[in-house]
């Protein structure tokens, strides 16, 4: 809808439609290619809302538990900063709470990655050029990125408002319409972002970085405000979401402002599109030095890839100290429900609900530092399908030196933001530094497993390596809602975090952890096996 919206307000402004043509050949081109990468990032999101209503229903059975939740939300600035201020002790309304921020920054981030891969990557890989000699218009491609953005975001809406009628037709339709629309205002951001760039690299670590902001800034204002009327959060579109009210005689309101940011960021990109050269940018990229600084594969690999682990580095750190400021009220939040505290011991072990605690939001922490170690695993990727490994490999580099340069950012920089989300952890905890660190240490294994599952496609399946992301996003959903269903042990041990030992409180395996890492390396082996074999996927 928001797509279609600014299309619309530019054919008018402009008065032609042939900066249009060949739109509809783009766009079934984009589905295409993004086959397996939408509907996975879709049905990972909406199972993630979908099964919130049974859970919090299993953890806050009568209406007085989840009206005690409420008010201890009302003093609970960190766990505010989490996941935002409820409006409602409906199951509807805690629902929208407890994942409604998430939802939307996962809609972004999906929305993102659809924009940017189908304007500045195909103008960087030159494929652009080749689609454009034929009768294109100017503004197609973009137009067509952003309604593939707007396809997936709006089959989020209607899986989640059909999912969650049963609570309240107008809160589903609010919520649907929420988190789709924080999409595809993050979907017009990367497309002005990627205007403005000239590495697709770039466009995608710049507007990550401003949905990062976004999502400070609404912690940021949360926390120092428990119904959402701080200004800081009104900045924020991720606090426009939360302020909608869904299940709790919502804000419609609030949606025209979401509408209205993606359409005026729309026509923004539409009037930059218009006024560059095809694969130039307003910020062009700086030259690299003259000497010596990429003489090596690492050396390159290092440069393309610093940039996205400083973000993830800081993210993480700063993760960490928010966890570890929760922990000492992780006892007053669980109060005497029985049911939350066999949730968080089903996350974290049996010991002390202070331990279980902190090893359930490490568990968090790895999960989330999978999806870092497949993107960074998937960069070869990318490097090899836009062209540019090829004249890498055409001089004195061979494949696996070209491939050990980024798999080596890949796993090292797992250990690195894992060992910077433990020194976060403990700094805001204040205490148990030590074994706050080893806990975040023995999820690198798990992480490791993953990495190597995209290895492995990358390796032996090029045109399918994207399915990493799949796995991936399979493991996030057992991890974030497995225990709260109390899925059968065996379910959760598909994923490779389902045999970590439950550390602190708990004594240290070892067997399980060197299996892993053994795993891990086969995976990697194979994968570089078949890469060595394959031919270049140009």
């Amino acid at each position: 809808m928001t797509a279609a919206a600014t299309t619309t307000a530019f054919a008018a402004r402009t008065g032609g439609s042939r900066h249009l043509a060949g739109t509809g050949t783009l766009l079934r081109f984009a589905l295409r290619r993004d086959r397996v990468l939408i509907p996975v990032w879709v049905a990972v999101n909406a199972l993630m809302v979908l099964s919130m209503p049974g859970t919090l229903e299993g953890l806050y059975g009568t209406a007085a538990e989840r009206a005690d939740l409420v008010r201890q939300m009302e003093t609970g600035s960190s766990l505010r900063a989490m996941v935002g201020p409820v409006f409602g002790d409906s199951l509807g309304a805690l629902t929208a709470w407890r994942v409604g921020v998430y939802a939307a920054a996962l809609a972004a981030v999906m929305s993102l990655l659809v924009v940017v891969r189908h304007t500045r990557d195909e103008e960087e890989s030159g494929r652009q050029e080749l689609v454009a000699s034929g009768m294109v218009g100017r503004r197609a491609p973009l137009t067509a990125a952003l309604l593939t953005a707007a396809v997936a975001n709006g089959a989020l809406a209607a899986l989640v408002a059909a999912g969650l009628a049963g609570q309240g037709v107008a809160g589903a339709v609010a919520l649907g319409l929420g988190v789709a629309g924080v999409g595809m205002v993050f979907a017009t951001t990367a497309a002005v972002v990627a205007q403005l760039t000239e590495s697709a690299r770039l466009a995608r670590g710049l507007t990550a970085g401003v949905l990062g902001a976004a999502f400070v800034l609404r912690a940021a204002g949360d926390s120092a405000s428990d119904d959402g009327s701080s200004v800081l959060t009104w900045l924020s579109p991720l606090g426009w979401q939360t302020n909608l009210r869904a299940f709790a005689a919502e804000r419609w309101w609030v949606l025209v402002l979401i509408a209205g940011a993606a359409v005026a960021q729309g026509v923004v990109a539409y009037g930059l599109a218009g006024r560059r050269d095809l694969g130039m940018s307003f910020l062009p990229t700086r030259p690299g030095p003259a000497h010596g600084r990429l003489g090596t594969a690492g050396a390159l690999a290092w440069r393309l890839q610093r940039g996205s682990l400083l973000g993830w580095s800081v993210g993480f750190l700063l993760a960490g100290v928010v966890y570890g400021g929760m922990t000492e009220g992780a006892a007053d939040l669980v109060g005497d429900n029985e049911q939350a505290r066999a949730v968080i011991e089903r996350m974290g072990g049996q010991a002390g609900l202070t331990d279980a605690f902190v090893s359930a939001m490490v568990g968090m922490l790895g999960l989330i530092a999978a999806l870092y170690v497949v993107a960074s695993v998937l960069r070869l990727s990318g490097e090899e399908t836009s062209g540019r490994a090829e004249p890498v490999l055409a001089g004195a580099v061979g494949r696996l030196r070209w491939a050990a340069g980024h798999l080596v950012i890949a796993f090292g920089g797992a250990v690195l933001i894992m060992v910077l989300a433990g020194l976060g952890f403990a700094a805001g905890y204040g205490k148990d530094a030590g074994a706050i660190l080893g806990a975040c240490l023995v999820q690198v294994p798990a992480v490791w497993v993953i990495g190597g599952a995209a290895v492995l496609l990358h390796g032996v399946l090029p045109r399918g390596a994207v399915a990493a992301w799949g796995v991936a996003g399979a493991v996030l959903l057992l991890g974030w809602v497995g225990p709260a269903l109390d899925v059968p042990r065996g379910v959760l041990e598909v994923s490779p975090f389902g045999h970590l030992p439950k550390v602190p409180g708990r004594a240290m395996s070892w067997p399980p952890v060197l299996v892993l890492v053994l795993i891990a390396g086969v995976l990697v082996g194979v994968g570089l096996a078949g890469l060595r074999r394959r031919d270049v996927v140009g």
